[in-house]
């Protein structure tokens, strides 16, 4: 078994994946995890883990860990909408990068003024045994900072 140390993509505040108002994360059905309410403010969005960037889209990206655990960062909820305003890409899918790397700059403010949640999740994509995830970080945390640990 391995843990795998997941980094919170942006600061702000640590928040349970079960209190995200939106049943397809906070029931797990993309995967385990948690999230983090960004402070109002644009925000550089980091790598959570190490890898290969493999999915980048204008709200959200994948990252391929060399083992071939994959972690979703999803800024924001429904902001698929906005079709990329609000982002910035910093890096392009097919890039190895570090945990911690900057990816995407987040206008926070952008986001929230065209009314969607700015909520940043991160989630091991197919987890589907939430005990697997544990230290979850609560209260304040800096962006890069461990969020939770995941155990595969």
């Amino acid at each position: 078994m391995t843990s795998i140390q997941i980094l919170a993509p942006v600061p702000g505040v640590a928040v349970a994946l079960a209190d995200v108002p939106d049943p397809v994360f906070s029931q797990g059905m993309v995967g385990w995890g948690a999230a983090v309410n960004p402070p109002p403010g644009p925000v550089d969005a980091v790598a959570p883990v190490g890898g290969k960037l493999f999915k980048l889209m204008p709200h959200a990206y994948v990252v391929m860990t060399p083992d071939g655990v994959g972690v979703l960062t999803h800024l924001g909820l429904d902001t698929v909408k906005l079709n990329g305003e609000g982002f910035i890409a910093l890096a392009a899918e097919g890039d190895e990068v570090a945990a911690g790397q900057p990816l995407m700059v987040y206008d926070v403010p952008a986001v929230t003024a065209a009314g969607y949640n700015p909520i940043a999740l991160v989630v091991v994509m197919d987890e589907r045994d939430p005990n697997s995830v544990t230290g979850v970080a609560s209260g304040e945390i800096d962006g890069g900072g461990v969020l939770f640990t995941v155990s595969r």
